[in-house]
């Protein structure tokens, strides 16, 4: 059965979290302690490049990638490599990059499989992940650099045309940009309270996921099938 067809119900989701934290470690030389560390994407993207070595463009990759814009940079990079290898697997972009621990392990339980899958799961000696990790880091650092430079030119070459070609300029009244700053910052706690909230409802509707994840396992077992429903009520 190829790895991107598994269904729910198949053992490649019954692998614990630590089992996955653990190979992730060994595979990639890192030291996670939760599956939601994993967020960004960026593993998973070393991972694909591992067992398919000069396919994932790494250059591509933040391995520091915090904001929700940074990682999903890193998904499209991992969804673009699935789609050359012609691996039919949708990528739930907007619930991994939350952070949710359950989402991040199902995927994760699917990247196991899928890597273990290739060459018969057996790594590439050749394959140093911390010394590909200090490449790319270096390679983005350059290219960050380089773009920096040129919109700093950019902006100089508009702030010089300003100044020449309108001396009149007038200035924004301070009065107005502290105006502009409170209602920035009402704002901000506005959508603190909402992340708060929303993050609440999460957790309560996770819990009760999992529940119900594990009475289906549970009426799946074959000693739980063949029981008898109950048609009346007991008394």
């Amino acid at each position: 059965m190829a790895a991107a067809n598994i269904g729910m119900m198949d053992g490649a989701y019954f692998v614990g979290r630590n089992e996955i934290l653990t190979w992730i470690n060994a595979t990639l030389q890192l030291n996670l302690s939760r599956v939601e560390e994993a967020a960004s994407g960026a593993v998973q993207c070393q991972m694909m490049d591992m067992v398919h070595p000069g396919v994932v463009p790494m250059h591509k990759v933040n391995f520091d990638a915090r904001s929700e814009y940074d990682m999903i940079q890193n998904y499209k990079v991992l969804q673009e490599v699935f789609n050359k290898l012609k691996i039919e697997k949708h990528i739930e972009v907007n619930k991994l990059v939350k952070g949710r621990p359950l989402d991040n392990l199902e995927f994760l339980q699917w990247l196991k499989r899928y890597c273990d899958s290739v060459n018969g799961g057996i790594m590439n000696e050749n394959y140093n992940p911390v010394e590909r990790r200090c490449k790319v880091g270096k390679e983005r650092n350059i290219r960050v650099s380089q773009k920096i430079s040129k919109s700093l030119q950019a902006n100089n070459l508009g702030n010089r045309s300003i100044i020449d070609g309108s001396k009149h300029a007038t200035v924004a009244p301070n009065s107005t940009l502290e105006n502009s700053s409170a209602y920035i910052l009402e704002l901000s706690e506005k959508i603190k309270e909402m992340k708060i909230s929303l993050e609440s409802m999460e957790k309560e509707r996770d819990f009760y996921y999992e529940k119900l994840r594990y009475v289906e396992i549970v009426c799946q077992k074959p000693e739980v099938v063949h029981l008898p429903l109950l048609s009346e009520p007991l008394q």
